[in-house]
């Protein structure tokens, strides 16, 4: 099991701007619609999220597979942590 270290601390994402990040997990601080989550610049959305069309509830944790690390994320309402590597 990994750590989260967030050696390089975190950053709140609360508007439409894509950021373009080294990120070693996502946590949802309110209810959070996703325009995009990418790894290596491409698109994974649909590898975390059974249904991107609706809201990803508050108190969610999402961290990459495979020893991978999320490039930027992208949100349409919310607002999210991103714990940075």
């Amino acid at each position: 099991m990994g750590e989260l270290v967030a050696n390089n601390g975190s950053y709140i994402l609360n508007n439409t701007t894509a950021t373009n990040k080294t990120i070693d997990a996502i946590v949802v601080l309110e209810d959070t619609i996703f325009s995009s989550i990418r790894v290596a610049g491409s698109d994974v959305k649909s590898t975390y999220l059974a249904d991107a069309t609706k809201a990803i509830k508050a108190g969610a944790i999402i961290t990459p597979i495979n020893d991978l690390q999320f490039s930027g994320v992208s949100i349409l309402s919310g607002s999210v942590a991103l714990v940075l590597v």
